[in-house]
């Protein structure tokens, strides 16, 4: 893995997201109200909608298009929804921001 810096927890406000562009994809970081921080591919397994768009609520994002609920923890749909997303290695050092991408074969 190789960590890239981000930017700052601050960047994020509380119960919101932000969008990373990354060679792998969008990517959704997310900031819960207690100052969790988690990150998802940017869509959601349904129709494809912009999860950093939709309201955090919790530990879990409602999808801004056909509301559905996916878990920051697991990436998966919640309730009676079915599907997920892959999560990506995050983490927070200070108020730093550095997410883990897969290293490129050479």
């Amino acid at each position: 893995m190789v960590w890239i810096e981000i930017g700052a927890i601050a960047d994020i406000p509380r119960r919101g997201a932000r969008c990373v562009v990354t060679p792998r994809g969008r990517i959704a970081i997310f900031r819960t109200m207690d100052d969790s921080v988690f990150a998802l591919e940017d869509h959601c397994p349904h129709r494809g909608g912009p999860l950093s768009q939709g309201i955090v609520h919790g530990t879990a994002v409602t999808c801004p298009l056909h509301s559905f609920v996916i878990s920051l923890e697991t990436g998966k749909a919640l309730g009676a929804d079915e599907g997920e997303v892959r999560t990506i290695p995050i983490r927070k050092e200070g108020d730093r921001l550095f997410l883990a991408l897969e290293a490129h074969a050479a």
